[in-house]
């Protein structure tokens, strides 16, 4: 099993302080149209050229739409290069809009 958190964790936490690396792993199309405040995009085809871009001091939430894409980047991301601070949006940007943020438009 992957490491994930809910949307209301990701809320709690970021509410409490904690500094996190939100990278989503959506096209850039999808990411122009609604995207959780503070993150940057590296789309998952992208992702094996932009690892020394993530964070190795602190958490690293991987975004997508509904949580497969991000899974899939967390996946390879601990297999190929042992990176043990990522955790998975679970249900993604989509759960975030319906369970956290409603202002973040849903696709």
């Amino acid at each position: 099993m992957l490491p994930d958190l809910t949307p209301e964790d990701l809320h709690r936490r970021r509410q409490q302080g904690e500094i996190l690396q939100l990278i989503d792993v959506r096209e850039p199309e999808e990411y122009a149209y609604c995207r959780i405040e503070g993150s940057q995009l590296i789309p998952l085809g992208e992702v094996p050229a932009h690892v020394e871009d993530l964070a190795t001091d602190r958490p690293v939430v991987l975004i997508c739409h509904h949580g497969v894409r991000s899974a899939q980047a967390l996946a390879y991301l601990q297999h190929r290069h042992g990176l043990t601070n990522l955790l998975n949006l679970r249900g993604g940007i989509h759960a975030w809009s319906v369970r956290v943020d409603p202002t973040v438009a849903v696709y």
